[in-house]
């Protein structure tokens, strides 16, 4: 690797030249140095790189540490997800672009479910589960409104950035392993629950870009022998947190979805697999019936009406 410092100091420092006079050489250099390490996006990235960078020794060290192989979002320090700037810090999982289309599909159930009769007054209650950054959370309760936002991850880092993410939502974030952490008084509450837990297979972790297993959590990554050991963790508790009508939503691996569904079936939910071409995203909807025992063991009274708008008897 070469010296921490590839790039002269500006002459503007000294007056010679004006900041605009230099700005092409820099931005020259820091394509050409993204794009022998590797970068695809080199010109893109460089814009990036040098609008963050208030001096050429930062834009230096931030150039080295892309070059590196250090992720770009943990570079900058944030990443965009769902039209929001999330913070994103080293050695927190970093937000895919696929997982806005979990997104898209939790932010029009939570839609629906606001415009039910009856609901009038009161929040839509949602969960991020595996929130890694908090990303969806934030992003869920900045599409939605008036959300009761909680979320939770297992990586003490995590918790911290997630923390940052949903203060502006007003939500409150736990650390611990999946459900445990949460408040017991969500339990029978929660309307949306979005989990975007790890899915890749044990044995292809090794196949996925060096930026992503060298710097972001292996428990964000590996999801057990088939990848879905976290799912069916997820899949088992979620019907005595979910309200009557409530959802989960699970992003998964294409041809993970049958194995997924069937285990949303055996844990009581109604599951569909919606699918994105454009972002080769797969996500898998469980519903919670209405009518099903709330968590004491007692049935939901008749009447309620299900995701369809269809009652029960």
């Amino acid at each position: 690797m070469s010296s921490p410092h590839p790039f002269p100091k500006s002459p503007a420092a000294s007056g010679t030249y004006s900041a605009a006079e230099t700005a092409e050489p820099s931005r020259s250099a820091v394509v050409t140095r993204l794009r022998t390490a590797g970068c695809v996006f080199a010109e893109d990235e460089a814009a990036l790189l040098i609008a963050a960078a208030p001096t050429p020794d930062d834009l230096a060290a931030l150039v080295e540490r892309r070059t590196a192989g250090h992720p770009l979002e943990h570079v900058l320090g944030w990443a965009e997800f769902g039209g929001l700037r999330v913070a994103v810090d080293p050695g927190v999982f970093v937000p895919r672009r696929r997982t806005e289309f979990l997104l898209g599909q939790a932010v029009a159930l939570g839609h629906r479910l606001s415009g039910r009769t009856g609901r009038t007054g009161r929040h839509i209650v949602a969960v991020d589960l595996c929130c890694g950054s908090g990303a969806v959370g934030a992003a869920l309760a900045a599409a939605l409104g008036g959300v009761e936002l909680h979320a939770c991850d297992i990586e003490p880092a995590a918790v911290r950035c997630a923390r940052r993410n949903v203060a502006a939502a007003g939500g409150r974030v736990y650390e611990g392993d999946l459900f445990a952490p949460l408040p017991v008084h969500l339990q029978g509450r929660i309307d949306v629950l979005t989990a975007n837990v790890p899915y890749v297979p044990t044995e292809e972790v090794g196949l996925l870009p060096p930026e992503a297993r060298e710097h972001e959590p292996l428990v964000a990554l590996d999801g057990g022998a088939d990848g879905l050991d976290v799912l069916r963790r997820v899949t088992a508790a979620a019907p005595q947190w979910l309200a009557p009508g409530g959802h989960l939503l699970v992003e998964t691996g294409e041809r993970q979805a049958p194995r997924a569904m069937e285990t949303f079936r055996r844990s009581g939910l109604v599951p569909r697999v919606a699918t994105s071409d454009e972002l080769y995203a797969t996500v898998v909807i469980g519903t919670r019936p209405t009518g099903a025992t709330d968590p004491t063991g007692k049935p939901h009274p008749a009447g309620t009406t299900d995701p369809t708008g269809t009652k029960t008897a």
